[in-house]
């Protein structure tokens, strides 16, 4: 039998969605295990580098791209990377905060693992409603509160399973809390920035790694870790496999940026944020099977505490907004004549 049309539409749609959460899905866990394999190795305990490494190949795969759009016009669309200070200087503050957020993301990662990342990250909803009250002013539903508080209670909770295992870093708690912070600035920096790249998501975050190929080579001079990169050169140097590990992850951390608007361009918001707390639990379910090591009842507990008041926030947050347009959109009946 034939299939109608809108039948084939419909499921051509579908598939479509599919394939792009699949990829998201892909990019993000590779990316998290990835890092985690890079960071929490034995071969080189530097941070800042691997960090400064991925930015700049973000800085690289940009040129090649604006390259490959003029080469072969009509293949793909990519601005043109052109160097404007004034806009680097615009862009300077957000680039301050994305560097502090990746850092203190990475060594969130390399001291709590991947097992324990979602619950020790999970105070971004948080930190988010706090900051948009403090610097925008701009108030939060009771409802949005209590998924707040579940929030709160299930990363409380998580601290006290994970310190109980005798697994806990509190350095990695720490980390953890500082990239919550940094992940609610950013978001709130970008929405501010984003006028001084005409709205290009790809301009933004080719002028944001730029600025943070820039502001990490202070930050790695004043650390230890050219001593540590230098008596380990001899012997990264002959480990091609962790270059090309080293390479790929830069890829994902670039890949990343557009798998996101992706996702969120086919499908929503709404959507993007309950794929994301699903992907979550998946990357959760992950690393705990492969590394083979059991959690309690509790444990388990928390991530859910999490992972639901996560997802109910999103939900209420999109409610109280179509309520919002819906109340905007009706006429004012008092100033109607009778």
């Amino acid at each position: 039998m034939a299939m109608s049309g809108s039948e084939e539409t419909f499921l051509v749609r579908a598939g479509r969605i599919f394939l792009v959460v699949c990829l998201y899905w892909f990019v993000s866990i590779s990316l998290v295990f990835l890092n985690q394999r890079l960071l929490g190795g034995s071969q080189l305990d530097a941070p800042l580098f691997v960090t400064f490494f991925q930015c700049s190949v973000s800085v690289g795969l940009c040129w090649i791209l604006r390259l490959w759009s003029v080469v072969c016009p009509g293949t793909i669309d990519f601005p043109s990377v052109r160097f404007e200070p004034k806009t680097f200087l615009e862009v300077l503050p957000l680039s301050v905060v994305f560097v502090a957020m990746i850092t203190f993301n990475n060594l969130c990662l390399k001291h709590l693992g991947v097992a324990f990342y979602t619950v020790g990250r999970s105070l971004s909803t948080v930190f988010n409603v706090l900051l948009s009250y403090v610097i925008l002013r701009q108030p939060t539903s009771p409802r949005a509160l209590l998924c707040c508080g579940v929030i709160i209670g299930g990363f409380l909770l998580g601290v006290d399973q994970e310190n109980v295992s005798g697994a806990l870093s509190w350095w990695g708690v720490f980390y953890g809390m500082l990239a919550s912070v940094c992940v609610s600035l950013n978001a709130i920096y970008t929405k501010k920035v984003l006028t001084a790249v005409d709205g290009n998501i790809w301009m933004l975050s080719y002028y944001n790694n730029v600025n943070a190929c820039v502001i990490f080579v202070p930050l790695l001079l004043l650390s230890s870790e050219p001593a540590r990169l230098a008596a380990s050169l001899p012997v990264v140097a002959a480990h091609l496999h962790w270059w090309a590990t080293m390479f790929v992850g830069g890829v994902l951390g670039f890949a990343i940026g557009y798998v996101t608007g992706l996702q969120i361009k086919h499908t929503s918001p709404l959507t993007h944020n309950v794929s994301g707390t699903a992907k979550a639990c998946t990357q959760t379910l992950l690393a705990v099977l492969s590394g083979s090591t059991k959690k309690s009842p509790l444990w388990w507990s928390s991530n859910l505490l999490v992972l639901g008041g996560s997802s109910a926030y999103t939900w209420v947050r999109s409610t109280e907004m179509k309520e919002r347009d819906t109340h905007m959109l009706q006429p004012d009946k008092t100033n109607l004549g009778g």
